[in-house]
């Protein structure tokens, strides 16, 4: 993979940097977004593939982008597909850092040092470019604005930035409402960001132990009758020996 073209996780982190403070809008929900747009990235250079609710390696060879390459392997190693909820709820913390890092060495951040309170150091990112976050933000734009369905990559990053919750940072206030409403509809443009958004939205809901068809059969499923057999009560014996414990 040249370097020619920014990946998804770059381009979600640099429209989540804000060019006044320096500091990353949502940053908890942040990490959880950055996992995803690597699944995206890498199913778009056809090494992963979506299986249901799944994501299966149909091809190990790596990218040549060694944060994705990591990536890449670990699901690799993992032997059979993996829901996609499991993958982002997983230990991706520290994601947001490692791009920060990786856009500091390529030139379109650098890092400002300073203090809070007086007293903690802090690091802040100023973006070296911010023609390139403008250039992000117009894409969006054109596919809210226009109602043209964008391309895949467009299509994915609309549907991350919206599950990461920056909709009310690109378009703040009453006046950026239908544009909020507008990008969360771009989410149906790309089955996998598709897929990854949902993921991402369902572990932050905390819903990421159990499947959807499972959570709507439990919700579907008929209430005990009448006539249904009662529990039986525990023997007093059994009780007893769970009290001593």
């Amino acid at each position: 993979m040249g370097r020619s073209r920014r990946t998804i996780p770059e381009e979600l982190l640099l429209l989540a940097l804000d060019p006044a403070t320096g500091t990353t809008a949502q940053p908890q929900s942040l990490d959880l977004g950055l996992a995803g747009a690597q699944l995206v990235e890498l199913a778009l250079a056809g090494r992963i593939a979506p299986d249901g609710d799944r994501i299966a390696v149909v091809m190990p060879r790596p990218t040549g982008d060694p944060t994705l390459d990591s990536a890449l392997e670990l699901l690799r190693r993992r032997g059979s597909p993996v829901r996609a909820v499991h993958w982002i709820g997983g230990p991706r913390l520290g994601l947001r850092q490692i791009y920060l890092a990786h856009l500091e060495r390529c030139g379109m951040v650098h890092a400002v040092a300073g203090q809070m309170c007086g007293v903690l150091p802090t690091t802040r990112y100023q973006a070296t470019d911010t023609a390139i976050s403008r250039e992000i933000h117009a894409r969006l734009d054109s596919a809210i604005r226009t109602g043209v369905p964008p391309d895949p990559r467009t299509a994915a990053l609309a549907a991350l930035a919206h599950a990461v919750g920056l909709g009310k940072h690109l378009y703040p206030g009453n006046e950026g409402r239908s544009s909020r409403s507008r990008l969360r509809d771009l989410i149906r443009h790309d089955p996998m960001g598709g897929l990854v958004a949902h993921a991402v939205m369902d572990v932050q809901n905390g819903a990421a132990a159990q499947p959807r068809r499972e959570r709507a059969s439990a919700a579907q499923a008929p209430r005990p009758t009448a006539n249904a057999v009662p529990m039986q009560p525990r023997r007093a014996g059994a009780m007893a020996r769970v009290a001593a414990h």
